[in-house]
């Protein structure tokens, strides 16, 4: 009898064991079946808008008024397609690609400005100090609605470009309108070659050094050391002003070579994509000898991308302190993905993070210390102070949402037409300190009074 029962409970734990193994396998089918169910869904999708494209590309073939070459059609809808994606995504033809070889390793003859797209207008989002365009007095948010006899409406970024660029000494005519004013104004540039030297110095006060970084090129990081020790062999330094203003950006890893001259460890940057390739994380490393002066950073909303990866990690680090204002919040990562035929393509593949995991698209580095440029005109008195105002990645149509993306008020504190002049001074190294460089000056000093005191 006792045998009898412990077969039927063995030929139950059987029977058990061989349903849940049965339940198992019908779970793993199921989840197959489903997940190849969407895989289909998603490829019958695709295939559908294929055949949608390819209707459309064969109609407009066979009724276009006029014959249109088919590599024309679809160059067209690549580029449409990269567009609808975000402002920094584009399909660059292979002239173009070389051109943006040639501006991140050597000179390229044009008029020196940053431009963007905003609400379909080309816009200025900086002029590069020291050029035809900076020396002509094009501001911030100046809205370009020529160039020569073309209207600039549904532009490309590199069509515009390859208009306002030309050989030296030439002239280009640029049709602008400004906030405030009531009708467009032509201005005459001549070209010049724009040299790339992006890392200015001096000495501030005796002690006290200044570097200034207009944007992170192939040669930035040697630069700027050559920089630093040339101010150290003039004494020891006892603070440093690293200006970054309307410093749009440039390449990541001059960036994370900037921030690990001033950092002996921890994590400057990380990236965070779809793909495993597109997760990446920079941490500093030991220097052999520490840079352990303190440092203020100057900022403003012009200070894009590259150059908010080094505020951002000093900043979290506690290494420097942020003086300016709100910076302008792009925190994407674009790839210069080759093509088989010399194009190429510029896609946005990540979004980058701050040590502590800010996220800065379209938010922006906050400043420990908010200290607003002011520019006093000769053609005004004193009294009368204008503050610079930028255009922001969070004002780019399609730009990729923050994650606390905040709306912000428009201003209206723009120059006005008699001020489109040439300022006359094109280095750093001949302008006077302005209110933001003086005011980081003295923190600084301030900073050593107090920790002599505290020794």
């Amino acid at each position: 009898m006792k045998v009898l029962i412990e077969m039927g409970k063995r030929h139950g734990r059987k029977k058990i064991l061989l349903i849940t193994a049965t339940l198992m396998c019908f779970m793993l089918f199921a989840g197959i079946y489903q997940t190849n169910r969407i895989a289909a869904a998603r490829e019958n999708t695709t295939y559908e808008q294929l055949k949608l494209f390819g209707s459309v590309l064969d109609l407009v073939q066979r009724q276009y008024v006029e014959e249109v070459e088919p590599q024309k059609l679809i160059q067209g809808a690549v580029e449409g397609m990269l567009k609808s994606l975000d402002p920094h995504s584009s399909f660059m033809k292979p002239d173009d690609y070389k051109e943006l070889k040639i501006e991140t390793k050597g000179s390229f003859s044009g008029i020196g400005i940053e431009i963007s797209i905003r609400d379909g207008i080309l816009t200025v989002v900086s002029p590069i100090e020291g050029t035809p365009a900076y020396k002509a007095g094009l501001k911030a948010k100046d809205r370009i609605i020529k160039i020569g006899n073309k209207s600039t409406k549904n532009m490309t970024l590199i069509e515009a470009v390859k208009l306002l660029r030309g050989p030296k000494g030439t002239d280009v005519t640029i049709s602008i309108f400004r906030e405030g004013w009531t009708k467009l104004k032509d201005i005459t540039i001549t070209r010049d070659v724009i040299p790339i030297r992006s890392v200015r110095s001096r000495v501030l006060d005796h002690s006290y050094g200044y570097i200034r970084i207009s944007n992170f090129q192939s040669e930035t990081t040697s630069s700027m050391k050559n920089a630093l020790k040339k101010l150290e062999k003039k004494g020891a330094l006892e603070g440093l002003v690293l200006d970054l203003r309307n410093n749009p950006g440039g390449l990541l890893d001059q960036a994370v070579k900037v921030a690990d001259e001033f950092l002996d460890k921890g994590l400057i940057v990380y990236t965070d994509g779809r793909i495993p390739e597109q997760q990446m994380r920079f941490e500093a490393h030991p220097n052999g000898q520490p840079n352990d002066y303190p440092i203020v950073i100057l900022v403003n909303e012009g200070s894009a991308s590259a150059s908010e990866i080094v505020a951002g990690a000093l900043q979290d680090h506690k290494r420097a302190m942020i003086l300016g204002t709100q910076t302008f919040g792009k925190g994407s990562v674009q790839t210069i993905i080759p093509l088989e035929n010399g194009a190429a393509v510029r896609l946005t593949t990540a979004r980058y993070f701050t040590p502590s995991g800010r996220s800065i698209q379209a938010k922006g580095i906050e400043p420990d210390i908010v200290v607003p440029f002011i520019e006093v005109s000769e053609a005004k008195k004193p009294e009368k102070e204008d503050v610079f105002h930028f255009l922001k990645e969070k004002d780019l149509e399609g730009h990729l949402p923050g994650e606390h993306e905040e709306k912000e008020p428009e201003s209206s504190a723009d120059k006005s037409v008699s001020e489109l002049k040439s300022t006359g001074k094109a280095e750093e190294e001949e302008q006077p300190m302005d209110n933001q460089i003086k005011e980081a000056l003295q923190i600084l000093k301030a900073w050593q009074f107090f920790s002599e005191a505290a020794d």
